[in-house]
């Protein structure tokens, strides 16, 4: 069984990596979830759980990827939320 809460964690860590965004809520409830916005707007928000399955779904149902490619689900959360791509090392 996948540790949904370990992958929000990490999901968080990735969506930190923008500088546009921020998450301005955890929470550990039933469902757990992350509510991220962008930085420089109040409407451009949007939160995110993780399935049992590892799928980070948002919540108009938006399959942003999976736990395999945690990067790739936060940049395209950042995407759809109109922040800046995470600098590249």
């Amino acid at each position: 069984m996948l540790d949904t809460l370990s992958c929000l964690e990490r999901f968080v860590v990735a969506i930190r990596q923008h500088a546009d965004l921020s998450v301005r809520r955890i929470s550990f409830g039933d469902p757990a979830y992350v509510y991220v916005r962008n930085r420089f707007s109040s409407t451009l928000a949007e939160t995110v759980t993780c399935s049992p399955d590892g799928g980070f779904i948002t919540s108009w149902g938006y399959r942003l990827g999976s736990s395999e490619n945690i990067d790739g689900a936060a940049a395209r959360l950042a995407f759809l939320l109109a922040a800046m791509p995470a600098p590249r090392v």
